[in-house]
């Protein structure tokens, strides 16, 4: 029997945990418009996984209502783990508004979690005006963000980052190393297809196969000339 979106509506109000978060695993099975408002009321529940999932599912579930509570989160919450689901969420919903939140955010935030998801999702986004700040973000000391740089600078496709991202060629980290060849297979130049041609042979599967994929990926489009 199919739950009602009124049945869901009570399940959230309980007060036990377990039922409300089960409601809102329930309210994919809805459309947007049904899921947002009942998600709102659990954006400040007690529980934070609950309030992680929902402030995630704002994302997912694109309404009006979802950017500007987003912003909020973002701006005001105090639990880092939370404003870095608010940033993440930003970019699924590839809304251009987010660009400015989310570079307050990876320029002020103190949290590394938080500019690491603000750099996702400026990726997310495709704006070419975060090309300086993803720059910058290779670098600073953590992995994880030289991972999402490198991932947002191939989705923005701005050929100007090939020399920058290249410099992880010999990085250790082979999670950066693939980050690094599928960036490459969106930036097509005779340097990228140098580099990916030597990284076919790296020894971690993943790096090489993922190599392989791009150089497909570039075969199939016209690489610019240097």
């Amino acid at each position: 029997m199919d739950t009602s979106l009124a049945d869901v509506a009570n399940q959230l109000a309980s007060d036990n945990s377990r039922d409300r978060l089960l409601a809102l695993v329930s309210l994919r099975n809805f459309s947007p418009e049904e899921a947002v408002p009942l998600i709102l009321k659990l954006i400040d529940d007690d529980n934070l996984q609950i309030r992680s999932m929902a402030v995630f599912a704002l994302g997912i579930k694109p309404t009006e209502a979802c950017f500007p509570a987003l912003q909020k989160i973002l701006e005001a919450e105090t639990d880092y783990g939370i404003r870095a689901d608010a940033a993440g969420a930003m970019g699924y919903l590839k809304d251009p508004r987010a660009f400015e939140p989310l570079m307050r955010a990876f320029y002020e935030d103190t949290e590394w979690l938080v500019r690491f998801s603000a750099a996702v999702s400026l990726g997310n986004l495709g704006d070419p005006r975060a090309y300086d700040a993803l720059i910058g973000a290779l670098k600073m000391p953590e992995a994880l963000l030289h991972q999402a740089a490198i991932s947002a600078l191939g989705e923005i496709g701005d050929l100007r980052a090939v020399d920058h991202i290249l410099a992880f060629a010999q990085s250790d980290d082979w999670l950066t190393r693939q980050r690094l060849v599928e960036a490459l297979g969106h930036l097509p130049c005779p340097k990228s297809m140098s580099a990916l041609i030597y990284l076919i042979k790296d020894p971690h599967p993943q790096v090489s196969d993922a190599a392989q994929f791009s150089i497909d990926r570039l075969d199939q489009i016209k690489v610019i000339p240097d």
